[in-house]
């Protein structure tokens, strides 16, 4: 007991370290972004959130995820759309292709593809709102871009709410079936039976064995938005939760947590 308490007091102090690192980083840039607009013209777009600019720059949108077109294959991109993928390509033509956007940087500009990261104002639209508001998205929040990301999770919620998109007659599958739904959106129901943490990240595990068993992964450069809504990834420790994203492959399935509105106790 003693060393649970231990353990709980240490991811207290790590939580407020890291919002306090975070704040003064954010204020230090505040003053910069509001200025940080580009004219452009989409002559292409790529898929539900990604887009070519008539300069041959690539876009990607800030704060939210489409299902894909493609996967590799070896060396090679083969044509395998996922669920919604196709129409989340299809709205974001609808919106966007051969128009003048306005194209609003956040701090950081460029992702490690060198892809310019926005987010796309259109007559009045804002893109990265209406295409989770079409369910046709989840939401992908990453720290330091958090400028609109409670409008976005405004957004995501409105579309959960009227089961549209990838949320028609959205149902659960169970932790122990994650396995089956790699590079799928889904969301997963299951026990957190531990809380474990690393210099860098904190895992909600769903079983005995971390390499295997379905995982939670929590970045410590997320954690602020935890700590704003008063939540710390120790209070899921045995509680059943419902967990929203998309499901990868790494020590067995996983789905990395951005932002706390992704997961919620199960009452």
């Amino acid at each position: 007991m003693a060393f649970a308490k231990k353990n709980q007091l240490h991811l207290k102090i790590i939580y407020v370290a890291a919002l306090f690192i975070f704040s003064a980083s954010f204020i230090g840039c505040k003053s910069q972004l509001f200025n940080r607009k580009i004219q452009a013209q989409v002559i292409e777009v790529i898929d539900g959130d990604t887009v070519k600019l008539a300069d041959n720059k690539i876009v990607r949108y800030i704060g939210l995820d489409t299902p894909e077109l493609h996967k590799r294959v070896g060396e090679d991109w083969v044509d395998n759309p996922e669920p919604f993928g196709e129409e989340a390509k299809q709205f974001n033509e609808s919106l966007v292709k051969g128009k003048s956007v306005s194209l609003v940087l956040d701090v950081e500009q460029k992702d490690k593809y060198g892809r310019l990261l926005a987010y796309c104002f259109v007559d009045n639209i804002f893109v990265n709102e209406r295409i989770l508001e079409e369910g046709l998205g989840m939401l992908y929040t990453r720290p330091p871009n958090v400028r609109y990301t409670e409008i976005l999770v405004a957004a995501q919620k409105k579309a959960r709410e009227n089961q549209k998109g990838l949320w028609q007659g959205e149902n659960f599958i169970y932790a122990k079936d994650a396995y089956k739904y790699i590079n799928q959106m889904a969301t997963v129901e299951g026990r957190v039976i531990k809380v474990a943490e690393s210099s860098n990240v904190v895992y909600l595990n769903f079983g005995k064995n971390y390499k295997d068993d379905f995982t939670v992964v929590i970045f410590r450069s997320d954690l602020p938005s935890f700590i704003a809504a008063g939540i710390s990834p120790a209070r899921f420790k045995d509680k059943v939760v419902q967990v929203t994203g998309k499901i990868k492959e790494y020590n067995g399935p996983e789905i990395i947590v951005r932002h706390p509105s992704q997961i919620e106790i199960v009452k």
